[in-house]
């Protein structure tokens, strides 16, 4: 297979390709060259190994791009990038604009030196199943992209030299190239259950979700929400949701039997930099809980992207949901929670009421404990607080062996696709294809487990199933797609967000900003001066 010199310059794309090698070399430490070792099984597996290790920067850092500027979280006492989460001032040099595009690009190039290799490298057992596990990688880098920017340059082959002028593919081209790649990949991973290599069911999830977004989109197919709910159904496999929330969340459980597709890490891959080398998940969602006043004993968090009067409202009595994402009751020291069995004896010092607490209720709980700072309901969303413990901690994502003065970096799984996500975009997509019968079969059984009334055929809608996902998937990384991907994300941001307004939204030439722009820096790098901004930002 002859190389080929293709159109993207990989300064252009934000791709170091020196970077890329000098993480690869840490799989060869041998004298060879690339084209030796990377022909070997020892070697190909390095490449695969570093696909995945790419998938940490993908996700690993600032999650403004998956979570920000929704109806979901805002910033509490800390600001977030203003463009991401405001829109009002979103430009191409926006902070954080450029990050999924970098990383992605990034994911990209070493996604497309293994295919390269594969079709260079000896023959051995598993080398089937590496190149679907690749495929599905370049896939979700792709489909990341064209979520966030619209149309984006494809490049399919290993880039060898620099090229400084590149073109833009269409939206269209790239679901294109994203479902080609995942359906490749359908045919050789692992049927296997996951246990941290792409499976059969991770790509289901992923197809599915693929077809939902285009389904909405002006050149989808009409039968894209068919085929959601069909490659949904095949991911489900039959399964329930068997686990209680609470075990879904508990740390050190990450490898459990509803998770599908995950961002591995351990304490031992961390180790060379422990503080710097985690993911920041656990940062975010929550007000300032402590530092080094407190000896360890509570988690350093950001005060950004906490959750919005709307997210609090959602819950009702009786939803396992509401304890099991929300640290309702904190302890003197926040992480006896998980670290004593027996939580009886302990002091209680911050406790946030719930929205069906009465009065009783009220003086009850604080006669039972009178060392408690009370929080009423209706005063610890986003924008009622910027007291330390002012905003509800968010505890799904705790990880109490988090190193003290890490930052609030965690070595917890990044949770990906998991099977409570799963039935949601099922429910969503045999809704959409006029099936409410099965759409609301799939949403009761996220709700059933979860101890919530069922919901009704009166209830179904496309706002009664975002309410349902805010609920199920708080925190982790979907929303902005989810409202993006429903044309939801202008009313639902302006209602709920306490610093939206719609006219936040109102771009260059009449258009709207619900993409993201194209990052200036590859703008600017790029000799082709054709290549276009996304209209909005024009």
């Amino acid at each position: 297979m002859k190389m080929k010199k293709i159109l993207f310059a990989t300064a252009i794309l934000g791709i170091s390709l020196t970077s890329c090698d000098d993480f690869l070399e840490e799989e060869n430490l041998s004298t060879e060259t690339a084209e030796n070792f990377y022909t070997t099984a020892e070697g190909f597996e390095s490449l695969v190994t570093a696909n995945y290790s790419q998938l940490r920067e993908i996700y690993g850092d600032e999650p403004w791009l998956f979570c920000a500027g929704t109806d979901m979280y805002a910033e509490g006492r800390d600001q977030e990038p203003v463009g991401l989460s405001q829109y009002l001032q979103l430009n191409s040099a926006s902070e954080g604009v450029g990050q999924l595009y970098s990383t992605c690009y990034r994911a990209i190039q070493i996604a497309n030196m293994a295919l390269y290799y594969s079709e260079l490298t000896e023959s051995f057992d598993q080398l089937n199943q590496y190149v679907g596990e690749v495929e599905y990688m370049r896939a979700n880098a792709y489909f990341l992209l064209v979520q966030t920017y619209g149309g984006v340059g494809i490049v399919t082959d290993y880039i060898d030299s620099p090229v400084l002028s590149f073109d833009r593919n269409t939206a269209q081209e790239v679901y294109d190239l994203v479902i080609a790649d995942l359906q490749s990949a359908m045919n050789k991973v692992s049927s296997g259950a996951f246990s941290g290599r792409v499976t059969k069911r991770a790509v289901d999830h992923l197809l599915a979700k693929v077809y939902l977004a285009r389904a909405y989109e002006s050149f989808g197919s009409s039968s894209d929400f068919q085929m959601a709910a069909q490659y949904a159904d095949e991911a489900i496999a039959g399964q329930g949701l068997n686990l209680s929330f609470q075990d879904l969340w508990s740390p050190g459980n990450e490898l459990n039997e509803e998770v599908l597709f995950s961002v591995q890490y351990d304490a031992g891959s961390v180790s060379a930099d422990p503080f710097n080398l985690g993911n920041q998940q656990s940062f975010y969602f929550s007000s300032y809980l402590g530092g080094s006043e407190v000896a360890g004993d509570a988690p350093y968090r950001s005060f950004n992207l906490c959750p919005t009067d709307y997210t609090l409202e959602l819950y009702e009595q009786g939803d396992e949901r509401w304890e099991a994402t929300f640290m309702t009751e904190v302890f003197t020291r926040y992480y006896d929670y998980f670290d004593v069995d027996d939580h009886s004896s302990l002091t209680v010092v911050d406790f946030y009421e719930p929205k069906w607490f009465t009065e009783l209720d009220k003086t009850a709980y604080i006669a039972a404990h009178p060392d408690v700072t009370y929080h009423e309901y209706g005063t610890y969303g986003a924008d009622d607080s910027t007291e330390n413990y002012g905003t509800i901690p968010v505890k799904k994502f705790d990880d109490p062996s988090s190193p003290f003065g890490s930052g609030g970096v965690s070595t917890r799984d990044v949770v990906l696709s998991r099977l409570g996500d799963t039935y949601l975009i099922a429910a969503e997509a045999y809704f959409q294809s006029g099936d409410v019968a099965t759409a609301l079969n799939r949403l009761n059984v996220v709700r059933e487990r979860a101890n919530a009334t069922p919901a009704t055929t009166g209830d179904m809608s496309i706002g009664y199933i975002l309410d349902e996902r805010a609920r199920e998937l708080l925190g982790e990384y979907h929303r902005w797609f989810d409202l993006k991907r429903t044309g939801t994300l202008i009313d639902r941001a302006s209602m709920y967000h306490y610093l939206i307004q719609a006219s936040n939204f109102d771009g260059a030439n009449g258009e709207k900003k619900i993409l993201r722009p194209i990052p200036q820096s590859a703008i600017d790098l790029n000799q082709n001066q054709d290549f276009p901004q996304n209209p909005a930002y024009n």
